[in-house]
């Protein structure tokens, strides 16, 4: 039995893809392993959303002819998608595969299968134009406890500073009874939470016909009652309807836990980034989910350095990220794509004062998160555990609704069942319990006891 493995960088997105790349590869009678020693094939998926992320897709590539240079290199993803003719110059790689022959990979690898004359496949199709939505296989096979399935792909915001719509094309949608099969068939797989994911989240169901969004998708969803538990990925500020925060607070299936993208808390860089609301929306939401669930956990992405942020315009971002009851922050400094219109912006930050900026924020973040943790100690909560020991220390790792990890000390039966744990004591930013009941729950309590 031949054998793969796939290397995947960047986001959600991305590690939903190749889960189900390697569900389809796996149909096919391949066998997976974890590196590239010993394969027969070597995918790498690729990102490209910062100048550090294709730097380490290209070191990602390069390790992986290093560690078998007998074996077939397939790139593909955000960074084979718009810098083709970059990978072309790495020696060793055999093909280069865009988005749109992602699911393609399986007949190209295939021994005896198709294959170009030139032994490359490079995508340099525009991406733009793609108007149908990519069905997949459903990762039934995924090793993680909790799996991705992505429902929406491409993005048509356009902000100044980001590549994605150019990598990813404009936003269309998973059509809603195959997303309700999905779920059904990972349900059936014995997976008790599905992550919901997509380039552009809140715009679900904009493109179908006819129109749908994702407030009557997770209606759907909670009406059928297909699965344990269900969590959103990262949604728009504006696209965080009130009814979908509803929706969420009313159903113990929907998973108390928000990643909202901030940006800028500065109205004027909010502005020129292109981002459609400003800092008063973005702190009015955030009470408002707090008025509804208290324990829900609050999550925002800040982007630092854009060209022309004042002191004064960090300091805003500072103060209402400080201000806010958010759970956990992910900090990015600004990073020139090249084809933006943010490239060609001249009032650039400096390097050492962007990095300085964003220390004071990840500290900030951290302190938030470590203000969220402390709000659960001594209580009850319910817990998903992994399938994965925490690998530091040694212990089961369990996650909560809200986002809550904690590490458990039990035997391996408890892996991927629900059960009651009492936090106990934080350390070293990590969160310990014990468990108190065991037994496994349909639909996981949200109610902190």
């Amino acid at each position: 039995m031949p054998k793969f493995s796939i290397t995947t960088l960047g986001c959600k997105v991305n590690q939903a893809e190749s889960e189900a790349i390697a569900q389809d590869l796996l149909a096919s009678e391949w066998s997976a392993t974890t590196n590239c020693e010993g394969v027969e094939v070597c995918i790498v998926n690729t990102c490209t959303v910062t100048q550090k992320a294709s730097m380490q897709s290209r070191q990602a590539i390069r390790r992986a002819i290093r560690a078998n240079p007998d074996a077939r290199i397939v790139v593909t993803g955000c960074y084979a998608q718009t810098a083709p003719q970059e990978i072309d110059k790495i020696d060793g790689v055999d093909y280069i595969v865009g988005h749109d022959k992602k699911m393609s990979i399986n007949r190209l690898i295939r021994p005896n299968g198709d294959q170009t004359s030139t032994d490359q496949v490079s995508s340099e199709y525009d991406i733009r134009n793609s108007g149908q939505f990519q069905l997949m296989p459903t990762a039934i096979s995924a090793p993680r406890t909790r799996p991705f399935l992505k429902i929406q792909d491409g993005c048509d915001a356009f902000c100044t500073y980001c590549i994605v719509p150019f990598a990813r094309g404009r936003s269309r949608s998973m059509p809603l009874d195959n997303i309700l099969q999905s779920i059904q068939q990972l349900a059936a797989a014995d997976y008790h939470e599905v992550v919901l994911t997509g380039i552009h989240l809140g715009a679900y169901g904009r493109d179908l016909s006819p129109a749908a969004n994702l407030a009557a998708l997770l209606r759907r969803i909670r009406a059928l009652e297909l699965i344990d538990r269900v969590r959103l990925s990262s949604i728009e500020p504006l696209e965080l309807t009130h009814e979908i925060i509803e929706i969420v607070a009313e159903s113990d299936m929907f998973c108390r836990h928000f990643h909202i993208p901030l940006q800028s808390g500065d109205d004027h860089i909010l502005k020129i980034m292109g981002r459609p609301y400003s800092r008063q929306i973005f702190h009015d939401l955030i009470v408002k989910i707090k008025e509804l669930m208290p324990d829900a956990a609050i999550g925002a992405d800040t982007l630092i350095g854009f060209p022309g942020e004042s002191a004064n315009a960090f300091e805003n971002t500072y103060n209402l990220v400080n201000d806010l009851p958010l759970s956990y922050l992910h900090v990015f400094p600004f990073s020139v794509r090249p084809g933006t219109p943010a490239a060609e912006f001249t009032d650039n930050i400096p390097h050492e004062k962007i990095k300085n900026r964003c220390e004071q924020m990840r500290k900030l973040g951290l302190d938030k998160r470590m203000n969220f943790y402390q709000q659960f100690l001594g209580k009850k909560i319910s817990v998903l555990i992994e399938t994965q020991r925490d690998r530091t220390s040694g212990l089961l790792k369990g996650i909560s609704s809200n986002y809550l990890p904690v590490l458990i000390d039990g035997k391996d039966e408890l892996k991927n069942k629900f059960i009651e744990v009492r936090i106990e004591k934080m350390e070293k930013n990590s969160l310990f319990g014990s468990p108190t009941v065991y037994n496994h729950v349909h639909l996981c309590p949200q109610t902190v006891k």
